[in-house]
């Protein structure tokens, strides 16, 4: 009697076991099920530059996805094809040139400006052999897209000095190329995102002619753009998305931003932190005041004759 009442108190207790650890791993599964279901993930694009810092910062911040949100970087080598992944819809969102992004949108793409990629940060360098404004009439100067506050800010380097667009030869060459080009003549001078004017700086190949706060206070260049296919489907992730990048901007300090250059760029340290030491992540909200400058600038020069106003372009509160 006593063999068969501890025998079956066995089986309850093995029974009982079995039921716990079942009802554990179910219970487990569901929460994992839950946890993935409130976490969105993001594809953003990005080039490997200087003013995509503050997206790949937030990138590193959120890839335990406990806010909610991850973003995925998927990365470019040229901005025409980030930009047709961008239109198309391949990823939701973008650091992106803006005259790029506003030239696509003038010709139907569904995008829309979300905040600036960071403020100032551009820098004119020049050969050795150039020292002013003036050393360049008949020379070849490079860019990385008509459509670019790059070349916008080398127009206004001319017109200070009483020069045109016409009194130089217009070169366009991927960002990663332009060192080289200046090392070896085939340009002599250039302004482009960084780390690529800091690397002609520091290899002494080239010196900073001028600055783009000089040139052109409040400048926009770099931005975060959506595909607004992705933001009407998912409000409130945009949202959030968008609050999240302007508190990484607003909270990096030098050691975070350099440490995040240095695992995303193909650069060494002093040239990165002499890239970072003419740029900001800070307040990355867009101005109406600065985007329409922008956009009377892109019209005087020439980049677009009918640029979207700002409230058909710019974020205001509602992802549309």
């Amino acid at each position: 009697m006593k063999r068969k009442l501890t025998k079956a108190l066995s089986g309850i207790l093995a029974l009982a076991f079995a039921v716990f650890i079942l009802g554990s791993v179910v219970d487990y599964q569901y929460v994992k099920a839950q946890d993935t279901a409130k976490t969105e993930t993001i594809k953003v694009a990005y080039l490997p530059i200087t003013h995509a810092v503050p997206l790949l910062a937030l990138a590193d911040s959120l890839k335990d996805g406990k806010s909610g949100i991850r973003i995925e970087l998927v990365k470019y080598g040229s901005w025409p094809e980030l930009m047709d992944a961008l239109s198309s819809g391949q990823v939701d969102a973008a650091s992106v040139l803006v005259e790029l992004a506003i030239k696509a949108k003038t010709n139907g793409a569904p995008l829309q400006l979300a905040a600036l990629g960071h403020r100032d940060g551009n820098i004119i360098v020049g050969s050795k052999s150039v020292n002013s404004a003036e050393d360049l009439r008949g020379k070849k100067v490079a860019i990385p897209s008509p459509q670019s506050s790059h070349y916008l800010l080398l127009r206004q380097y001319l017109k200070d000095a009483g020069l045109t667009a016409d009194d130089v030869e217009w070169v366009e060459l991927a960002p990663t190329e332009m060192p080289y080009a200046l090392q070896s003549g085939q340009v002599d001078a250039y302004c482009v995102a960084e780390p690529f004017g800091s690397k002609a700086v520091m290899s002494g190949i080239g010196h900073v002619l001028s600055e783009s706060d000089t040139l052109w206070p409040d400048s926009i260049c770099c931005g975060l753009v959506w595909n607004t296919g992705w933001s009407r489907a998912h409000p409130d992730t945009a949202a959030a998305f968008l609050q999240d990048y302007l508190d990484e901007g607003n909270v990096m300090d030098d050691d975070t931003a350099l440490q995040t250059a240095n695992k995303y760029l193909n650069a060494d340290k002093d040239t990165l932190k002499e890239s970072l030491a003419y740029i900001s992540f800070k307040a990355l909200s867009i101005d109406r005041k600065a985007y329409e400058n922008l956009t009377k600038k892109m019209k005087a020069d020439g980049l677009n004759e009918n640029p979207p106003a700002y409230e058909d372009f710019v974020y205001q509160g509602e992802a549309k």
